[in-house]
C-alpha cells in the first residue's frame, strides 16, 4: 500500500493533526483542507486561501513576524491560512513540506521498522570542524538536551534516541515530550518523531565540547 493510501486510512481512523497542522477531510471525498491547529474553528472567509501542495513550502518557511524557521519542527508555524488539496497524493506532499518525512517515520514506527541512531553514534561519525563534537561528555550531552530540545526551546519532536544504547536521557521536559503540540486528543494526532539528533544539536554539541575543553585547560593552568 502506498504511503498516501496508508495516511488516508489513518485519517479515516480518526487522525486529524500533525504538528501544528489540522487535517480536515472534505465531504464526498473532495480532498482535504489543512489549517493551523489554532485556526480550526475560524470562519473560512477570514483565512488566506492557498491551493496545491507547493504552497506548504511558502507557508512553513517564515514565522508570523517574518523570521526564518530554521527547522520545520519549530513551534512557530504562522496562522491565518488554509490549504486546499485535491487528493491523497497532494495531502502527503503538503505534509512532507510542513514536516519532512514525518508521515513515513510514523508509519515505519507503526510497522516496527523505524531505525534510531543514538547520539554517540551520530557524533562519532562527524568530520571536519564538527569532529570536536565527539569529545562532548555524557554530562554535557544530557545538559544540552535540556538546553536545545523540547517545547521550551521551540522544538515539538518526540526524542527517540539516547546518549548510547545503554545510557537513556535523563528525565526532563524535553525527554518526556510526546511530539504533539497543543492540548488536543493525543489518540487523534500523529506525533513528530526525532530518530537522530539534528544538525543544530550537533553544532551546539561542538560548542559545548570546546567549552568543556577550555574549562579543563583553565583548571590545569590554575
Amino acid at each position: 500500500m502506498k504511503l498516501s493510501e496508508r495516511l488516508t486510512e489513518a485519517i479515516a481512523g480518526g487522525i486529524c493533526q500533525i504538528g501544528q497542522v489540522a487535517i480536515l477531510p472534505q465531504a464526498g471525498g473532495a480532498g482535504h483542507v489543512l489549517r493551523h491547529i489554532d485556526d480550526g474553528d475560524t470562519a473560512a472567509d477570514l483565512l488566506e486561501n492557498h491551493h496545491g501542495p507547493a504552497a506548504a513550502r511558502d507557508i512553513s518557511t517564515w514565522t508570523e513576524d517574518g523570521r526564518y524557521r530554521f527547522t520545520k519542527a519549530e513551534q512557530s508555524l504562522k496562522r491565518g491560512w488554509q490549504l486546499h488539496l485535491a487528493d491523497d497524493a497532494e495531502l502527503l506532499q503538503a505534509l512532507d513540506l510542513f514536516y519532512p518525512a514525518a508521515v513515513g517515520l510514523w508509519l515505519a514506527q507503526q510497522d516496527g521498522r523505524l531505525e534510531v541512531e543514538h547520539l554517540r553514534d551520530k557524533l562519532n561519525r562527524q568530520t571536519g570542524m564538527y569532529r570536536f563534537a565527539r569529545n562532548l561528555s555524557d554530562t554535557g550531552a544530557q545538559a544540552l538536551v535540556r538546553e536545545v530540545c523540547g517545547p521550551a526551546n521551540c522544538c515539538v519532536k518526540k526524542i527517540l534516541w539516547q546518549i548510547d544504547a545503554d545510557t537513556p536521557l535523563e528525565d526532563s521536559e524535553a525527554s518526556r515530550y510526546d511530539g504533539i503540540p497543543g492540548d488536543r486528543d493525543r489518540t487523534r494526532a500523529l506525533p513528530l518523531l526525532c530518530r537522530e539528533a539534528c544538525n543544530h544539536f550537533v553544532a551546539e554539541a561542538r560548542k559545548a565540547s570546546k567549552a568543556e575543553s577550555d574549562a579543563k585547560a583553565e583548571k590545569v593552568e590554575s
